[in-house]
């Protein structure tokens, strides 16, 4: 494991060359103006395409604020973001609303399936919501990968969590988007379920080419990571390559929440 000096900003090598799944230069968030101190301060960084990222951190260190401003779920008070070729930092809340429908999955700790659709009706309702019929070829091999081909007409109350996730990681990926962003998405699993959804993230990266950034608080779970990016107090405090669990929590001071 190998880490880098404090700052605020990271660039995770790229040797494409191709525009980042996502940009954020000098990004701050205040909350509450002149009360506090920021949730970002002064923000920066760079992920390209095809990688696993990882974001860690005590509570209150601003690593859910990063990924609200990342994903365009938050507008920024100061900087700028890029979800692709698109600023989304600026947009008005019905852009960032359709930037992110057709451009971005979501996988949470709590799975967010609708109860009264099937599993196929689940995976699909991105597309359905962003009034396109998606690639038959991609929706096959998605569901093929993450193993749900004989649940598809099955509702989501008959599946177990560790299915419900997987259904969640599938409508996460329907779309193609530019990245993926999963927040604690193995944190109401046991620790082998959440071991075959960490391994399922880390196949649509390698695999399928897709780009994940994932929130955590479990140092288990960010080494399964290519970079792990660690805040503290609104920045960036270090990143750890290559990582391990015992040097994440070390990082963290031994705390992981």
């Amino acid at each position: 494991m190998t880490t880098a000096a404090p700052r605020t900003t990271l660039t995770v090598a790229d040797e494409s060359g191709g525009i980042p799944a996502v940009r954020m230069e000098s990004v701050t968030k205040v909350y509450r103006r002149g009360r506090g101190a920021p949730a970002l301060d002064g923000v920066s960084l760079t992920v390209p395409r095809g990688v696993f990222l990882a974001i860690m951190g005590r509570s209150g260190s601003g690593k859910s604020t990063l990924l609200h401003c990342a994903a365009g779920l938050d507008a920024p008070t100061r900087g700028a973001v890029w979800i692709g070729d698109t600023e989304v930092g600026r947009l008005r809340e019905s852009a960032r609303t359709r930037v992110r429908r057709e451009r971005v999955g979501f996988v949470f700790q709590a799975y967010n399936l609708i109860p009264s659709l099937t599993v196929e009706e689940n995976i699909t309702l991105p597309l359905r919501l962003a009034q396109t019929p998606g690639d038959p070829a991609w929706l096959t091999t998605v569901v093929d990968r993450v193993g749900l081909g004989e649940f598809l007409s099955r509702m989501p109350g008959d599946l177990s969590g560790g299915q419900q996730q997987r259904v969640a990681v599938a409508r996460a990926v329907a779309t193609r988007p530019d990245v993926i962003f999963a927040d604690e998405p193995t944190g109401a699993l046991d620790p082998e379920t959440g071991d075959r959804i960490l391994s399922l993230l880390g196949d649509l990266v390698r695999d399928l080419g897709q780009t994940v950034v994932m929130v955590t608080h479990d140092p288990a779970a960010a080494a399964r990571a290519d970079n792990v990016v660690v805040m503290a107090e609104g920045r960036i405090q270090q990143i750890v390559h290559n990582p391990d669990t015992v040097g994440l929590t070390a990082a963290l001071g031994g705390r992981t929440r």
